[in-house]
């Protein structure tokens, strides 16, 4: 429940952030880090498919992560928020 709170706060702050910065549409760029494996990869990209996004990979200099770097148009600071909330149910994805 906590945890939920405190989620809910952070999209809160984002969103009025986004709308207070930000004349819509506008590209926005969102980093993630997942453990390296292609499956949440692609899970990831899947999400962001039909957007016409630009999508770049990054391996850490071990390998066990991978940092992906979505560049992508937006209509709004709840789209933005609604591809957060669809990436967080990847396991092990970590938002920047």
């Amino acid at each position: 429940m906590k945890d939920e709170k405190k989620t809910e706060d952070f999209y809160n702050r984002l969103r009025e952030q986004l709308e207070a910065d930000t004349t819509w549409p506008a590209a926005y760029l969102y980093k993630f880090i997942v453990p390296s494996n292609l499956e949440k990869i692609a899970e990831i990209e899947a999400i962001f498919n039909e957007t016409g996004a630009k999508i770049n990979t990054r391996d850490s200099s071990k390998g066990k992560y991978t940092s992906i770097s979505i560049k992508v148009t937006m209509d709004s600071p709840d789209a933005v928020i609604e591809k957060y909330l669809q990436v967080s149910e990847v396991e092990g994805v970590i938002s920047l």
